[in-house]
Parts: C-alpha cells; sequence; structure tokens
C-alpha cells in the first residue's frame, strides 16, 4: 500500500498505524486495536501515512472539538481515501451547516418519536418470531438468522421495500461500508443510485404514503428536491438503516455471551435494559468518522493544512479514561452514559438514534426473556470485518434448549 506523508507533517508525528489493519482474530476489535494506540503512548493526534495519509484524533476531548466544529472540519467525505467517496452526497450527512439544516429538518420530520413509538410493535412482534423460530434448535449464527433481519426487515418496512430486496441491498451495504477491494466501494455507490431511482421513479407519483414517497413531495425553500437531492437523501437513508444496527447487535451479543454475570444482571433487573443500551453502545462504538481541514489550522500545537483528512474513531471518544472512569469496564450503572458519541456529535448527530435504540433495547427484552443462558459455539473464531463500521461477520451461539 502507498504511504503519503505531506512535507508539512513532522516526521515525529508520523506512525506506522493503519486504521483498517484490524487483527481477525479477537473478539474484542476494534476495541484492542485502539488499546494499544493508549498503550503505545502515540500522541493526541498523529498522521498514519495509510489510506491516502490523514491525521488520527486519540483524545476524547479533541474529538468533540473536531467533530462539534463544522467551520473548521468539514463532513464532505465519509471514508478514506478522498477518491473513493461518492459523486453524489449523502443528504444531510456530507453536508455542513448551514446547508445540512433543511435536510435535518427534512428527515427528523420522517422519523419523530411518534413514528417510532408506533413502529416499537412491530419490532417486538418480529423479534419474537425469529427468536421462537430457531429456539428449538439449540443453536443459531447470530448474525444471519437475526442481525440481518430484525433492524433491516424495521427498516424495510419503515420504506415500504420488500422483503425480496434484502438480500441484494445488503450486498450493496457491504461493499460500501466494507468493500472487499478499493474500487468496489464505488460499484456499491453506483447501485445504490440505481436502486433509488427505481423507488423514486415508482414512487414519485403514486398513491403511497411511505417515505419515500413522502421525500418525492417534500419541499424545502419553498421548491422540491431535485433527482440528485432525492437520491443523496434516500442514499443515506437506506445505508443507515441496512447496517449500523445491525453491526452493533453483533458486539451486544458477543459481550453478553462472554459475560454470563452481565447478561444475568440485566436479565434479572430488566429496568436496567436503558442503561444497559447506551453502556455497550459506549463500550463497542464501531464508527470511525471522517473530516477534512476547511482552512490551515493549529489544533492543540499540530499545524494542519486546508484539504488534510483526518480519521475520528468514536471508540477512542468512548473508551478515553479522561472521559470515562476505567473505559473498558462494561458498567450498567455508570453515570455519563449520556456523553458518549457513539451516534456522533452535536453538529451531525444521527437522525436514527432513537430508532437505533428502541430495536436495542427490544432485542435484550425479547431474546433475554426466552434465551437467557447462552454461549459461543466452542471453536468459533472471531471474523471482523471493517471499515467505516466494523461488524462481526459470524457469530455462531448455542444454548440448552430446556432454557
Amino acid at each position: 500500500m502507498e504511504k503519503t506523508v505531506p512535507p508539512h507533517v513532522p516526521r515525529e508525528l508520523v506512525r506506522d498505524f493503519d486504521m483498517y489493519g484490524y487483527p481477525a482474530n479477537e473478539w474484542d476489535v476494534p476495541q484492542n486495536l485502539y488499546r494499544q494506540v493508549r498503550a503505545e503512548g502515540m500522541p493526541e493526534i498523529f498522521w498514519s501515512p495509510y489510506n491516502g495519509g490523514h491525521w488520527v484524533i486519540t483524545r476524547a476531548s479533541i474529538i468533540e472539538e473536531v467533530i462539534d466544529n463544522s467551520d473548521h472540519f468539514s463532513n464532505r467525505y465519509v471514508g478514506l481515501p478522498k477518491h473513493l467517496n461518492p459523486a453524489r452526497i449523502f443528504r444531510p450527512f456530507q453536508q455542513d451547516p448551514p446547508d445540512s439544516v433543511p435536510f435535518r429538518h427534512l428527515l427528523a420530520g420522517l422519523l419523530t418519536k411518534q413514528i417510532v413509538a408506533a413502529g416499537r410493535d412491530a419490532v417486538q412482534e418480529l423479534a419474537i418470531e425469529l427468536i421462537e423460530g430457531f429456539k428449538p434448535r439449540g443453536q443459531c449464527e447470530f448474525v444471519i438468522d437475526f442481525a440481518q433481519h430484525l433492524p433491516i426487515r424495521m427498516f424495510m418496512a419503515i420504506m415500504s421495500i420488500p422483503e425480496e430486496d434484502r438480500k441484494p441491498l445488503l450486498a450493496i451495504a457491504e461493499k460500501i461500508s466494507r468493500p472487499k477491494y478499493p474500487d468496489q466501494r464505488l460499484e456499491g455507490y453506483a447501485e445504490m443510485d440505481d436502486y433509488s431511482l427505481k423507488l423514486i421513479e415508482e414512487r414519485r407519483d403514486g398513491p403511497e404514503d411511505d417515505i419515500v414517497a413522502k421525500l418525492c413531495r417534500a419541499e424545502i425553500d419553498g421548491r422540491k428536491l431535485n433527482e440528485e437531492e432525492l437520491l443523496g437523501v434516500l442514499g443515506l437513508l437506506l445505508i443507515a438503516g441496512l447496517d449500523t444496527v445491525s453491526g452493533m447487535l453483533g458486539f451486544f451479543v458477543q459481550h453478553l455471551a462472554r459475560h454470563p454475570e452481565q447478561r444475568r444482571e440485566i436479565r434479572d433487573n430488566p429496568d436496567l435494559i436503558p442503561n444497559a443500551v447506551e453502556e455497550l453502545l459506549r463500550r463497542y462504538a464501531h464508527t470511525t468518522l471522517t473530516r477534512e481541514v476547511r482552512v490551515d489550522l493549529n489544533l492543540r500545537g499540530v499545524e494542519m493544512r486546508e484539504g488534510d483528512m483526518m480519521a475520528v474513531p468514536l471508540v477512542l471518544h468512548n473508551v478515553d479514561e479522561e472521559k470515562f472512569e476505567d473505559p473498558f469496564r462494561v458498567d450498567f450503572t455508570r453515570e455519563q452514559l449520556s456523553s458518549n458519541v457513539a451516534f456522533g456529535g452535536k453538529v451531525h448527530r444521527c437522525l436514527g438514534a432513537l430508532l437505533a435504540r428502541t430495536e436495542l433495547r427490544v432485542f435484550l427484552e425479547e431474546w433475554l426473556n426466552r434465551i437467557p443462558e447462552f454461549s459461543i459455539a466452542p471453536g468459533a473464531q472471531p471474523k471482523i470485518n471493517s471499515r467505516v463500521t466494523t461488524i462481526n461477520q459470524v457469530l455462531p451461539l448455542v444454548w440448552e434448549t430446556g432454557t
């Protein structure tokens, strides 16, 4: 892999660190990789020569400063390196204020508390159906049998997308989030555009009242969204709905399978479930944000140039001992849980956070009620894949059928 170190980067700040070079033989990835950053005493800000070259931000206070300062740090790029980003931006995620504001208001109106609350019963019914379907077997492959069903089928129901489209859409999302080779990400963006355009053409003049149809009728500043804007908004919804919660479910289950005492703690004290969701979100944040430096500036003594790229690993914020006491320990009674950034910062906070939390809470309630004792299958080996987000690709579970 070509390594890039521009002239303005001091050589003492360059580290041989590939943020996508996760070892695939540890259950606690990517957290252990970033634990290495702490153990090796790397600077608070250093330069990685991989993936086009970029700064890496390692401390919670600097991460907060970067993700909440859109005047100096742009969200225009969603991954590294720059040339593998979509030509058509995902709106409002790849916009900065004030351009992002009307699009955020538009999406917020489509994902209200009332809509999420109305869908909770459907999430619960689907969770029960899935669990009861494989419970008698005493085993399941959690990713395939559950994680790629519950949040995705719920999202598809909200979007009125047919079930037969689930596997093709998952394949597209995988190309974008975790490509097997660099240019595959661009292929995924093109395929997502094609699929989104098909949905728009189907719903634009139809009688439907789903989210796609509402987007086609929506107005910003007194005008309807043009095709490029529609594709950008719809593409964002599809990527977010197909990947993020599914990946987080894998880390939730992995932790509970390996820590039976904490599994029993929330099973016996269901009032702890909301806290458990927040603590596991904190501990297993699995997204790395990117930012582009907008103007020449000095950040905590480091000179940066306009156009420099930055990797902002949210896991490093959430396991920073300056922010959280004993941060690698999971504690369902921990305070300050609201200060984690699993769903991003203030400016670009995930608009689907409420729906995600609802799905995760329902999952814990229904799973622990039906399969309270379970473990990772003997001999199972971790298979981790990571780019913008990190997932467990394989997670085989076993339990006694009498439990």
